[in-house]
């Protein structure tokens, strides 16, 4: 790991009083931990919109008795240009299905392919989640 670099921010107190509230609810040690995150956030954000590869977390939760919504999920993964990594099927309740994918692709491949799953007819609910791949953040 490189050296730290020790530098100052100057804050209102309201503005500091709001993080350090913040920071002891996520329990954080101190609050260089909570500014290396919202930097390491930043960075991460910045990969995702200069389109570089990601990793995307895709969350369904479907009605699995709506005629070939599964088979159309199915389908959409296999012709996907993303790279689908795994994907975890749970039973919910009699009705109701959570389908995890984890895909692997340009942050605009993955955006596509997310949209494409959650339209689907029976999707009653998705969620894309987008981080790094670790490659382009530095230590």
């Amino acid at each position: 790991m490189s050296e730290a670099v020790r530098f100052s921010v100057s804050l209102s107190e309201e503005l500091m009083g709001g993080f350090d509230k913040l920071l002891d609810q996520k329990g954080y040690e101190n609050r260089s931990e909570g500014i290396r995150d919202l930097i390491r956030d930043f960075l991460v954000q910045e990969e995702i919109d200069k389109n570089r590869e990601v990793v995307g977390v895709i969350t369904l939760v479907y009605d699995h008795h709506v005629r070939e919504l599964t088979n159309t999920l199915i389908s959409k993964q296999h012709d996907t240009t993303a790279e689908v990594i795994s994907a975890m099927h749970v039973h919910l309740d009699h009705h109701n299905c959570l389908e995890v994918v984890v895909a692997r692709g340009k942050g605009k491949v993955l955006h596509a392919f997310a949209d494409g799953l959650i339209g689907v007819r029976g999707v009653k609910h998705g969620k894309l989640v987008l981080t790094s791949t670790g490659a382009e953040l530095p230590k």
